[in-house]
C-alpha cells in the first residue's frame, strides 16, 4: 500500500465527535512517548500529520486522520505519563473504552511498544484490554534504531513473552528514524483493509 493523501479529519473526546463510521480504520496505541507520532508522519510520508512533541502525553484527543480517502488512521491518546494530572489521565480511560467498545468500523489496534525495553505494566494491560475487544494481535516494536542487530531478536521475543502473544500474532521492528519498517507495517495495513 502506497499513502498518497492524508489529513486531519476530526479531533474527538466524545462519540458525537467522531466522523460518520462509513469507512474502516485502523487505530495506534501506545505510552505517551514511545514514537507514535512519528510513526504515523514516517507511514503517511508526511513531516507534520501527526504532532511530534518533546514533552510526553500531547495527544488528549482521539484524532481522526482521512488516508487515501480510502480509510482512516485514528490516533488514540498516550497512556502512562505521569506528569499529566490525574484528571485528565483519568479521563482518557472512559474516552478510549468508549471508542474501543462502541466503534463498528474498527478494524483493529496496532500497539506500539519501545523495543529497548520490556513491555510495560500499562503496555500488558492495554493489550490485554485489546485482546478483550478482539482488536490484539499486531505490536510495532518502536525506536529499533537505538539496539542492535544481535539485540533486535532477544528484544522481540521478550515482547512476546511480557504480552502474551499468540503464534499468528506480529512485532514489527520499526525505527522512524532510519525509515526502516514502514513498508511491512503498510502491508499488514492493506492486508486488514
Amino acid at each position: 500500500m502506497k499513502i498518497n493523501k492524508s489529513q486531519l479529519e476530526a479531533v474527538a473526546v466524545k462519540k458525537s465527535q467522531y466522523p460518520a463510521d462509513n469507512m474502516k480504520e485502523i487505530a495506534f496505541a501506545g505510552r505517551s512517548n514511545v514514537g507514535k507520532s512519528s510513526l504515523l508522519n514516517l507511514i503517511t510520508g508526511r513531516k507534520n500529520l501527526a504532532r511530534v512533541s518533546g514533552s510526553p502525553g500531547k495527544t488528549r484527543t482521539i484524532n481522526f486522520y482521512l488516508v487515501n480517502d480510502e480509510f482512516r488512521i485514528v490516533d488514540l491518546p498516550g497512556y502512562g505519563y505521569a506528569k499529566v494530572s490525574k484528571s485528565v489521565s483519568e479521563s482518557w480511560g472512559p474516552m478510549m473504552e468508549q471508542y474501543l467498545s462502541s466503534r463498528k468500523n474498527l478494524l483493529k489496534v496496532i500497539q506500539l511498544v519501545d523495543i529497548r525495553h520490556a513491555p510495560s505494566k500499562q503496555d500488558v494491560e492495554m493489550y490485554g484490554y485489546l485482546k478483550h475487544y478482539g482488536l490484539d494481535g499486531i505490536v510495532v516494536a518502536t525506536k529499533a534504531d537505538k539496539i542492535s542487530r544481535n539485540q533486535l531478536q532477544k528484544q522481540i521475543r521478550t515482547i512476546r513473552d511480557t504480552l502474551g502473544l499468540e503464534q499468528g500474532d506480529i512485532v514489527i521492528p520499526v525505527s522512524a528514524l532510519k525509515k526502516t519498517g514502514q513498508d511491512e507495517l503498510l502491508e499488514v495495513m492493506e492486508e486488514l483493509l
